[in-house]
């Protein structure tokens, strides 16, 4: 039998080695949890205060539609420590532009134009 036909299968070794991947992953979990980290005090602090007057709607708007559009490409990947971060910028972007569109300081315009008085229930 020619020599190029049989090969030897390498035995798996008992002690697992620390290969590439695992550092990448590891780096990959490290680096997720360090970036929600520096998000979080940002959330809170937009939560606590509601003033969302430093940020602007464009920025925002711009922003959430880039993290719809890369999670095409983010979940096409096996899943890993980038679907966690991923799913992270959405939700903390997504409530970023609400809390903004709903605590925002009304504009001129809008203080130009008063809303209408309800009706009095009094009268009867």
């Amino acid at each position: 039998m020619p020599e190029w036909v049989i090969h030897r299968m390498q035995r798996p070794s008992p002690v697992r080695s620390f290969g590439c991947m695992d550092v990448a992953v590891l780096a990959g979990v490290m680096s997720t949890g360090l970036f929600a980290m520096s998000y979080l005090p940002m959330l809170v602090k937009a939560a606590r205060t509601r003033d969302l007057s430093s940020y602007s709607l464009s920025n925002l708007a711009i922003t959430n539609v880039g993290n719809a559009v890369h999670s095409v490409y983010v979940f096409s990947l096996p899943m890993g420590p980038i679907w966690f971060l991923h799913t992270f910028y959405l939700v903390a972007s997504a409530l970023m532009l609400v809390w903004f569109m709903r605590y925002r300081a009304p504009s001129r315009r809008d203080a130009s134009h008063p809303a209408p008085a309800e009706p009095s229930a009094s009268r009867a």
